[in-house]
């Protein structure tokens, strides 16, 4: 009994460590912003939703953390149910102040599409907002934001993708490739009012058939998951330290007591709880 005993204690200690190690997680990403790759045109949609949830409760998470390793290494019954207790009401308050990030997801979802709907064609949007897309064309390979047909036929040079190697007759590709932006060849053959008209140039040029909208998407959806990830590791962690702690806290009333036996002078034998030591 008193070696399963240590180990609850041990097993207490370490998960009651990574609960600290997840609410220092907590501080860290909500006092950080991840907007790497984001083109302004989407700052507005740029979500600060669990943001404020992880700053609050990543320093109470610490706190109280450290408050249960020194229960738990100084065998402090009292207090480990209180840390239990107060962990415990944790949970329940940032489950119901970050349950909302789940429909986060899909309102952004829609209000990326709105914004892809808003600035098409793209060679009529705004200057800026033109120059942010052609970077991300540049560095992602890809053209347009549902399709490249959201330039229509004014391609820009970041659009413009390198022919492979060995390809079909330019008549076949125009007649199987018409309307298709879906294609799993990298690079489709479409016509560009941006090319000069020469003999050797018939205003047909190669672009990516990739479309920037679904690495915007990516993009805009990463601190969302990344917070609702640390959020359910907390949750998952926070459910195992109380378990733990309370099982130390209340051993008393699981713990069986040493009994031990007496015979009288009739040969009759009594069972009666062993003396403590304390």
């Amino acid at each position: 009994m008193a070696r399963c005993r240590s180990y609850l204690r041990g097993l207490d200690i370490c998960v009651t460590v990574l609960l600290l190690v997840s609410g220092v997680v907590m501080i860290g990403v909500g006092f950080s912003t991840i907007h790497s790759g984001i083109p302004e045109l989407f700052d507005q949609l740029s979500s600060s939703n669990g943001l404020l949830v992880l700053q609050v409760f990543g320093p109470l998470t610490v706190l109280l953390s450290v408050l249960g390793v020194c229960a738990a290494s100084l065998d402090l019954k009292p207090l480990l149910l209180v840390f239990s207790a107060l962990i415990f009401v944790e949970f329940v308050a940032l489950m119901v102040v970050a349950s909302p990030l789940v429909q986060v997801q899909a309102q952004m979802d829609s209000e990326v599409e709105e914004v892809f709907l808003n600035n098409t064609p793209l060679h009529r949007a705004e200057l800026g907002i033109q120059e942010e897309l052609i970077k991300l064309q540049n560095s992602d390979s890809c053209c347009g934001l549902r399709s490249f047909d959201d330039w229509e036929t004014h391609f820009p040079p970041s659009c413009i993708c390198t022919p492979p190697s060995s390809h079909p007759s330019t008549s076949t590709l125009l007649s199987s490739q018409a309307g298709n932006s879906s294609s799993q060849e990298p690079c489709v053959l479409v016509d560009n009012d941006l090319s000069p008209l020469t003999p050797q140039n018939t205003n047909k040029v190669w672009v990516h058939s990739k479309p920037c909208g679904p690495i915007l998407k990516s993009y805009l959806s990463f601190p969302i998951k990344l917070r609702i990830g640390i959020i359910s590791a907390f949750a998952t962690i926070a459910m195992a330290a109380i378990a733990l702690s309370l099982a130390l806290g209340l051993e008393e009333y699981w713990k069986t007591p040493p009994v031990e036996t007496t015979v009288d002078d009739f040969n009759r034998v009594k069972y009666q709880p062993k003396p403590s030591m304390t």
